[in-house]
């Protein structure tokens, strides 16, 4: 009994740095708010999608309303990135979430008295837009005031991802249901009173006071100091022009769902929402295989495996037309999506200074979801053209062929990036701490 004891408390010990990021109070609160809000969230989406294709029946619309959605943050999120570095991340982000509140319950509003048309549909996705191009930017910088010690900042980042990828898994099954049961305009309510959660969790954070930073150049100059470290630091630059293939080729797979539900599969919302619940599933793993990870080290090569992973379920979900293969597909796409998501975010975060943080996680924010509504545009597009099978087919030629690109720069971005590492103690060197203190006298 004592032995099954002491090897329960050792299995206990091995995993707990996978929770690492959750001792520190503030992450804990906003963990749970955002945990909550996350979830109306992809009932928002499902909802918007399954509403645009039932009142259109378009693949061009749905390419279009994604293409309204994201735009703004691709034209404003340099502006906000420069914002963030100059404003309080905390009151920031508690505007934002009340402003998307707003935003979700106008939705449900118009959609319950039955008078949405297509028209305020692109508008109100165009305003979560212009919403999203403050608060992604706010959000990713604010980790690090968040978690404090920054040996915990790729951890906290993988179970924001974990979060993200449980309120995926829940969310568009919750919709299915939701949308068959009672109408899309109840997802939108829904969705719309979860962001209080949010609200609530930032209020009760204890932030330490600092000063504002007052701005010594002006704006223009900021962005030129940003865009000018961006794509002047090669590990950034490259892992930041992945993610923007990845982005406008592979990620709107999400907008033609609806027409794989329906007319690949021949199904309903209920189908849509088990297809998005498949990717879900494959990103809640691939988020939880990396806050298992004691280290930021190896996360450049995982960079290399997810798009090429991400890139191959794609082609082999658009050649299948049985229900049980696609799902299984839809959990490969989806492992390989996440996989390179908080791999990257986790690279860039460890390597960005705290005074470009701001502007640096505005262009990722540019390159995720910025690049998203040309792709979004370019699928739905392609399926009209081509058909939806083909669309995905062609879009995930493009992931495979990037991940070959990034494999040819590996070599000279670990021969940057491992200085830095070994300054900041993640990696140790060959030469030792004593030749280290030679070498540096000399």
């Amino acid at each position: 009994m004592a032995n099954s004891t002491e090897s329960s408390t050792k299995s206990t010990s091995r995993y707990a740095h996978a929770w690492r990021a959750l001792r520190h109070r503030n992450y804990r609160l906003y963990f749970t708010g955002q945990s909550i809000s996350l979830i109306g969230t992809w009932m928002t989406r499902i909802a918007t999608s399954w509403l645009v294709y039932r009142l259109t029946g378009s693949a061009l619309l749905l390419g279009f309303v994604g293409f309204a959605g994201q735009i703004p943050t691709f034209l404003l999120a340099p502006f906000a990135g420069v914002l963030v570095d100059r404003l309080n991340r905390r009151n920031l982000l508690v505007c934002t979430q009340i402003l998307a509140g707003v935003q979700s319950l106008a939705m449900a509003a118009l959609t319950l008295a039955k008078v949405i048309t297509i028209h305020e549909i692109i508008a109100l996705s165009a305003l979560q837009g212009l919403i999203n191009a403050f608060d992604m930017p706010a959000r990713q910088a604010f980790v690090i005031q968040m978690v404090e010690d920054k040996q915990d900042l790729g951890n906290a980042i993988a179970l924001t991802s974990s979060m993200v990828n449980m309120a995926r898994l829940i969310g568009p099954a919750l919709a299915g249901i939701v949308i068959a049961a009672v109408g899309e305009g109840y997802c939108f309510a829904i969705d719309g009173f979860s962001y209080i959660a949010v609200v609530v969790s930032l209020l009760m954070m204890t932030i330490p006071w600092a000063p504002i930073r007052q701005a010594a150049a002006p704006m223009l100059e900021q962005l030129k100091e940003g865009w000018a470290y961006v794509t002047g630091f090669h590990p950034i630059r490259t892992i930041l022009t992945l993610f923007a293939l990845l982005s406008l080729m592979g990620m709107p797979f999400v907008v033609l769902m609806p027409i794989f539900a329906s007319q690949v599969l021949h199904g309903g919302p209920h189908t849509l929402g088990f297809l998005m619940g498949a990717s879900g599933i494959g990103a809640l793993v691939s988020a939880l295989s990396l806050a298992l990870r004691k280290t930021v080290r190896g996360l450049t090569t995982m960079i290399q495996i997810s798009a090429a992973v991400f890139g191959a379920g794609l082609i082999l979900f658009g050649l299948s037309s049985n229900l049980v293969l696609s799902l299984l597909l839809m959990t490969v796409v989806g492992f390989g999506m996440m996989q390179g998501m908080a791999a990257s975010n986790t690279v860039i975060q460890t390597l960005v200074p705290e005074d470009k943080r701001g502007r640096v996680m505005s262009y990722y924010t540019m390159a995720f979801v910025g690049m998203a509504p040309f792709g979004s545009l370019l699928a739905g597009a392609l399926a009209h053209r081509f058909g939806a099978p083909h669309a995905i087919m062609i879009t995930g030629s493009f992931c495979l062929a990037g991940s070959l690109w990034f494999t040819t720069r590996l070599k000279s971005i670990r021969t940057i990036m491992r200085p830095i590492y070994i300054e900041m103690g993640i990696i140790q060197s060959p030469l030792g701490p004593a030749m280290e203190d030679h070498v540096g006298n000399s």
